[in-house]
């Protein structure tokens, strides 16, 4: 490491994080997509990571604005950090009404939607398409999504268990 700056091959990367407030309204899902995917795009990751990075956030900023708020609406917090050994860790935080049962909701095809509107696998996609995700939730304090992704990671090399920072809803822990 030199002057805080990882070395990585030919590319040196640094640290970096954003903090995101917005409402919680369908149309600003594709916000945060772009938003993650534009966070990336200084560490060159290929269209694949990107891809399911911007999968796994659509589908907790979903989650948020569907089943976080419903109809009342209310603002998602979404916080992404980077680290010099590019890890990801992202954040979506909402203030809604909570999840009674967290082990149940992140069961693939559970959903408390109309069955024909929803097909209960947003955490199941979240799961696939990151390489860590945590779920803390309190009825009536909200939810907040922890996810984390290693890039770099080749095929064939697993990726390692994520120790990157947590944030709570009052800020970094």
């Amino acid at each position: 490491m030199e002057n805080g700056r990882a070395k990585t091959g030919a590319a040196q990367i640094t640290a970096n994080e954003i903090c995101m407030e917005f409402d919680a309204i369908s149309e600003n899902e594709g916000l945060a997509r772009v938003v993650i995917a534009a966070f990336l795009s200084r560490i060159d990751p290929t269209v694949d990571e990107i891809e399911d990075v911007k999968t796994a956030v659509s589908e907790a900023v979903t989650n948020a604005v569907i089943h976080g708020y419903g109809e009342r609406g209310g603002r998602i917090v979404m916080r992404a950090h980077l680290s010099e050994e590019k890890v990801l860790s992202v954040d979506i935080s909402d203030k809604g009404v909570g999840i009674a049962d967290v082990e149940q909701a992140m069961q693939p095809l559970f959903t408390t939607g109309a069955a024909k509107e929803r097909s209960g696998m947003g955490f199941s996609f979240m799961e696939a398409f990151m390489d860590q995700i945590e779920v803390e939730s309190g009825v009536g304090e909200g939810t907040c999504v922890h996810m984390w992704k290693r890039f770099g990671v080749g095929q064939d090399e697993p990726a390692p268990i994520l120790q990157a920072a947590v944030w709570n809803r009052s800020g970094r822990a």
